[in-house]
């Protein structure tokens, strides 16, 4: 009866558990900011990442009994800085590895997609349109000249929003450029949808007829 009682009870988090907490939203506001110009899931990796070597700092003080000389500006600092660096909380650096930032930088050089599109060209949308591996060639010219036709009927502002959707522009970035809420092109992703269906679904009945 003891043991179980006393295995329910949990043992009691060492203190600077709850001094590293306390710490966290002064560290995420300054992660927010240093990776400001970052967005989507890398900017939220990178603020991740900040806690965690954060926290790797944060331990190594305690550890040396040195936790006082603690303060969330300066370990939010120097993990911002280490990150910048390529250095990552479990990862070693690889000076061979293409996709390492750290490699890139170091024997200077980018990896850039094959699929990068300019972001001024808003005919991209030609070239990186889904293509059904089973469709034919008609299908794929037919689903092109209707996909143009599509875009011509809509309003000037509508039309350029929709290019810039078709080119893979994420939601945030469009939303920026056109000076509207990202919650508003997500709205319009589901209306310029329902347009598309109903337009290849008219474009299909007076094919039939």
């Amino acid at each position: 009866m003891v043991c179980s009682v006393a295995a329910a009870c949990p043992a009691p988090r060492p203190r600077w558990h709850r001094v590293f907490l306390a710490m966290v939203p002064q560290i995420v506001q300054h992660a927010k900011f240093a990776f400001r110009r970052l967005h989507g899931e890398a900017r939220q990796d990178a603020i991740q990442e900040t806690i965690a070597n954060a926290l790797v700092a944060f331990v190594a003080l305690v550890r040396r009994g040195r936790m006082s000389l603690a303060y969330p500006s300066v370990l939010a600092k120097y993990a911002t800085a280490q990150i910048a660096d390529g250095r990552r909380v479990g990862n070693s650096l690889c000076c061979h590895e293409v996709l390492s930032p750290y490699a890139q930088r170091l024997k200077d050089f980018q990896v850039e997609s094959l699929d990068r599109r300019e972001k001024d060209d808003e005919n991209a949308w030609c070239e990186v349109l889904v293509e059904d591996k089973t469709a034919g060639p008609f299908d794929i010219v037919r689903t092109r000249l209707d996909f143009a036709a599509w875009l011509s009927s809509l309003p000037s502002r509508t039309r350029r929003i929709a290019k810039a959707l078709a080119n893979g522009d994420s939601t945030s970035d469009v939303a920026a450029r056109f000076d509207v809420s990202a919650g508003r092109i997500s709205q319009m992703r589901k209306e310029l949808a329902i347009s598309w269906r109903a337009f290849t679904a008219d474009d299909r009945e007076s094919t039939a007829a």
